[in-house]
């Protein structure tokens, strides 16, 4: 005999239901608004990274040379002269860092600044 049975399996998984609601919100348009505000931070954020990221390698290289310098002095003492140069051109560097990171940081604001002012004023309304 031939026996038709109508049973319903359900399983529910909290984990699974919690990625589809990432996902869905990934993939949805309604949320305007937040992407705005989202972006509106990203650009502000955007506006020192490039500032930041190159003043830290001109500083962390600049210390570099100060420190091949001191070496030059105080070790290699034949070297002495060269290492007080060295030293110097270290020393430079390092305080060319922070000037180097406002005057980018300057030319990023100047450049991103429309976009800026144009996302504040629609979250704004």
């Amino acid at each position: 005999m031939n026996e038709n049975s109508n049973n319903f399996n359900y399983t529910y998984s909290s984990a699974e239901q919690e990625e589809i609601k990432r996902i869905q919100k990934k993939y949805s348009l309604s949320l305007q608004k937040d992407d705005k505000m989202e972006r509106l931070r990203r650009l502000d954020k955007s506006v020192e990274k490039p500032g930041t990221i190159i003043s830290l390698i001109i500083g962390i290289v600049s210390s570099l040379v100060l420190g091949v310098g001191m070496c030059c002095t105080m070790v290699w003492t034949k070297f002495f002269v060269l290492g007080i140069i060295v030293g110097i051109i270290g020393i430079a560097g390092i305080i060319m860092a922070y000037p180097v990171y406002v005057r980018i940081t300057k030319k990023q604001k100047e450049k991103i600044a429309p976009e800026i002012l144009r996302l504040s004023e629609e979250l704004m309304k």
